[in-house]
């Protein structure tokens, strides 16, 4: 019979402590079984080869909701998730930017918040922007990882090394995905592709480490 003192009950039944840890660890556990599947084990080689990821914003960075305030003023929601997988992703040398049809103040805003390198509005020929980014960085399209929800994100997704979707994503758009996240869009889903990237890299126990700190 184990003790208090021995890191479990004096009836001989495990501790608050030890049934704590046993419950983190089953659900470490049930994460890993659930979300690193077949498909993100098959896009690691992909996600290795990625020095820049590429996100389009309403339906991705956003739930595509658009809210219009006085005098026409434009607002968005955005993750914080998303945001520090955005960072993180930084931090282990990958490069970040957005191609967006739209043009919002918000966006501009989310963007020097975020630090993203390549910033670009109102391009509804996104694969015209796509195609200035990889000539001005010296970049071959296997090294650029995008992430889409929409017909207007397939031309650059079928050029990309690691095409992914948001899980709420247009049947077309999840089709044309190597990588078909299971959080949608402004809810995770970029946060879950940054991790991808930075799994594949090698990082994520050493960026783990540097926030548990």
């Amino acid at each position: 019979m184990m003790t208090a003192n021995g890191g479990g009950s004096k009836e001989g039944y495990p501790s608050d402590c030890e049934i704590t840890q046993g419950l983190r660890q089953r659900a470490l556990e049930r994460a890993g079984a659930e979300g690193r599947g077949y498909a993100w084990k098959n896009c690691l080689p992909r996600a290795a080869k990625v020095e820049l990821l590429l996100l389009d914003v309403d339906g991705v960075m956003t739930d595509s909701t658009i809210v219009y305030g006085p005098e026409g003023y434009e607002m968005k929601a955005f993750s914080t998730r998303d945001g520090l997988g955005i960072r993180l992703l930084r931090e282990a040398g990958v490069e970040t930017g957005l191609i967006t049809a739209r043009t919002s103040d918000a966006v501009r805003r989310r963007a020097e918040d975020l630090g993203l390198r390549h910033v670009y509005q109102g391009r509804g020929k996104k694969i015209e922007a796509f195609q200035q980014i990889i000539t001005a960085q010296n970049l071959r399209p296997d090294q650029v990882a995008y992430m889409g929800d929409d017909w207007l994100d397939l031309p650059v997704m079928l050029r990309v090394g690691l095409a992914a979707a948001v899980a709420d994503a247009v049947a077309e758009v999840r089709a044309a995905a190597h990588y078909v996240a299971r959080s949608p869009g402004g809810r995770g889903a970029v946060r879950e592709l940054c991790e991808l990237i930075i799994e594949a890299k090698g990082m994520r126990e050493k960026l783990l480490a540097e926030y548990a700190q």
